[in-house]
């Protein structure tokens, strides 16, 4: 392995952060970072960041403390850097080889008889997800439910030393996996028919494509489970009682709401293009609309349904969405003290 890190000397989120890298391959690095604890989603494009506590038991596990200065000279000489020019069409090759890759992974993993009519449903599903109408259910959303899944899951500790794991065990079921890639594959801004016809298009396509019929059923009933009560960009199903939700779906939920707990920046992207998925609403209506949704979040006990989704993410998720509604009445925004 070629695995660096260097001094955790970079502040954010109230921690102190290092670079990880690889000076042969990203796919050595994402090994690596997967056995120390790291999610997938702390991969910025050629570097993972690593908080200050795992800063040793990456060296145990066999990263090469550096200088910064060394980390990027020998990151460039890989040719593995990132410029920062580059950083936009980097993601978005990085972004669709990670989702081709995910794609090949569930498909292994349910048994998919035929490989090249499962990497050709892949292409398609990638080709509805990339439909020009698309701002916020693109994509960067798909990464981002699947990211997040791979964050709830809770088989993978982070490395006491040793090498790293090179196949960690996973929690979330193939069927809210497959259900991720199928929940927005239709997506018209049609709250509830939307749903409906990506449900109906996941059970006809899986089935078609060889898979048993009873989880071609499952993944559609999943992604039904992912439609509004009403409303724009709601995923409020207005069931508060955890015990009437299947721990499936409630995983597939967490994912898809995880966005609300976004940093500021990424948060108001997120709300501006939700706005123009749905620019053919009158400003009012939608304000009206918009707020009335993020309110019942905030009336809902717990946004997040399973016990990771809400360690990890129920009060920023809940300051964000109580700034929106307070931003939507032209009210002061108090902190959530939850």
């Amino acid at each position: 392995m070629a695995i660096l890190i260097d001094p955790p000397l970079w502040p954010a989120h109230g921690t102190m952060w290092s670079h990880l890298v690889s000076d042969a391959s990203h796919a050595e690095l994402h090994v690596f970072a997967r056995g120390l604890g790291v999610p997938r989603r702390g991969f910025d494009l050629d570097h993972y960041d690593v908080p200050a506590h795992l800063h040793a038991p990456a060296i145990a596990a066999g990263a090469e403390p550096v200088t910064t200065r060394v980390l990027l000279v020998r990151l460039r000489a890989a040719g593995l850097r990132v410029r920062p020019v580059d950083r936009h069409l980097a993601a978005r090759h990085q972004r669709e080889d990670f989702l081709r890759a995910e794609w090949t992974t569930a498909g292994a993993r349910v048994g998919a008889p035929d490989p090249a009519a499962w990497r050709a449903l892949g292409e398609d599903l990638l080709r509805r997800w990339s439909e020009p109408h698309r701002r916020y259910h693109d994509l960067a959303h798909l990464q981002d439910v699947l990211l997040a899944l791979d964050q709830l899951s809770d088989d993978v500790a982070p490395a006491s030393g040793g090498p790293p794991a090179s196949t960690p065990p996973t929690t979330i079921p193939s069927a809210v996996v497959l259900a991720a890639f199928f929940h927005d594959a239709v997506y018209d801004a049609v709250p509830g028919r939307d749903e409906r016809r990506s449900a109906a298009l996941a059970q006809r396509e899986l089935t078609a494509a060889g898979l048993p019929a009873a989880l071609a059923e499952d993944v559609a009933r999943l992604v039904l489970t992912t439609a509004p009560a009403s409303g724009a960009d709601s995923r409020c199903d207005a069931v508060d009682d955890d015990a009437a939700r299947p721990h499936d779906a409630a995983l597939l939920r967490d994912a898809d709401l995880a966005i609300l707990a976004a940093g500021p920046k990424r948060y108001a992207a997120y709300a501006a293009a939700v706005r123009a998925e749905y620019a053919h609403v009158p400003e009012a209506d939608f304000l009206r609309g918009r707020a009335a949704i993020l309110q019942g979040f905030l009336d809902l006990p717990w946004i997040f349904a399973t016990a990771a989704g809400r360690e990890r993410w129920e009060v920023r998720a809940r300051d964000n969405v109580a700034r929106e509604v307070a931003e939507l009445a032209g009210w002061p925004h108090v902190h959530n003290e939850r």
